[in-house]
């Protein structure tokens, strides 16, 4: 940690307004006067009783996630602007497992007194930012007084041929386990964070060292969702047969695909792919770096089961690891080690702050 001198005298800092300046519809009005509907599906966005979304024939897919104070993020380490933009990634990855388009979002906000309007522009200016990234249309939302706290609820919502969709509950015994990517930096990088925030509220005086492994940090304050995944694949002839993504660590997520595809798996650990800095850290860290991948989460990587006869066609494709086989239902979902133990997976699941 280096410590940090000087600070910035009252007099300079811009003046802040209040929410309830605003009122709660001029403040709608404030943070979404520049959204504007980029998809011709998009009917009607913001400023009725509900968003109208023409699909034209195609099947549409929603998915909604929350993210609370204290629980998914915390403001000591995480800057506004990154977190609209997170809140946005989580959920258009869900869109992307399930190898659908991303077309609009809805944006709900819960904030306490303590929030000024300029804050909460920095939040959807990180929306913002996304939602142009992504090519998605912000379309509505809603916003309340929370008593404590920001809590965050956004909705995606998606679209895709009927012959396009992916579901967790496809995948065949004999399947090969895919991932894009790498696995535990996420998890690795929140470590990091709650190292210096502990230093930081020992001595507030002291500033963060985040430069050592800048990948692991920036991987669990601004995530990005695969987008190029699916056409990645298309590309290459390959449609899945289960997908999923890694937003609670992969052991549990491999879980969820053997449930509902009701079959068995079997995981190598030679083939788990990480990052560099994942595994540098980890022994920092004093942690298996293989441990984080199987169970830290918020990767957002996609995690996919492909038919044997198309195996060849994944050559040539970088960025794609195949990490197992899927197995008859009667075999337990396994990790082979790479020193030639078994470990039954267990869906250790991913635990926020």
């Amino acid at each position: 940690m280096k410590h940090q001198n000087g600070s910035e005298s009252q007099k300079d800092q811009p003046q802040l307004t209040p929410i309830s300046k605003l009122g709660e519809f001029g403040l709608i009005d404030h943070l979404t006067k520049n959204f504007h509907p980029k998809h011709p599906t998009t009917v009607k966005g913001i400023g009725d009783d509900a968003a109208v979304i023409d699909n034209r024939g195609k099947l549409t897919v929603v998915s909604t996630d929350m993210l609370v104070e204290g629980i998914h993020f915390d403001f000591i380490y995480t800057p506004l602007k990154y977190l609209g933009y997170k809140s946005v990634v989580v959920n258009l990855s869900d869109i992307y497992a399930m190898n659908a388009t991303p077309k609009q979002i809805t944006v709900s906000i819960a904030v306490s007194s303590r929030f000024t309007v300029e804050a909460l522009d920095e939040f959807y200016a990180g929306v913002a930012e996304a939602c142009h990234f992504y090519n998605v249309d912000l379309v509505g939302g809603d916003t309340s007084s929370s008593h404590k706290g920001m809590i965050i609820s956004i909705t995606a919502i998606g679209e895709a041929n009927p012959d396009e969709l992916v579901y967790r509950s496809g995948a065949q015994e004999k399947d090969y386990i895919c991932v894009s990517g790498n696995l535990g930096a996420a998890y690795l990088g929140l470590q990091i964070l709650e190292r210096e925030k502990r230093l930081y509220l020992e001595d507030p005086n002291i500033k963060p060292e985040l430069d050592t492994f800048p990948y692991l940090v920036e991987r669990q304050l601004k995530p990005e969702a695969r987008n190029d995944i699916m056409d990645i694949l298309r590309n290459a002839q390959i449609k899945p047969t289960a997908m999923i993504d890694v937003s609670d660590g992969l052991s549990s997520d491999i879980l969820h695909i053997c449930k509902q595809s009701n079959v068995g798996c079997r995981l190598f650990e030679e083939n788990i792919p990480l990052h560099a800095q994942t595994a540098e850290a980890a022994q920092t860290f004093n942690l298996s770096p293989i441990t984080c991948a199987l169970n830290g989460g918020e990767d957002y990587e996609l995690l996919f089961t492909i038919p044997p006869h198309q195996i060849n066609q994944l050559e040539g494709v970088h960025g794609i690891g195949i990490i197992g086989r899927i197995t008859h239902p009667k075999e337990h979902p396994t990790l082979f080690t790479s020193g030639g133990q078994t470990h039954r997976l267990i869906a250790q699941g991913w635990r926020h702050v």
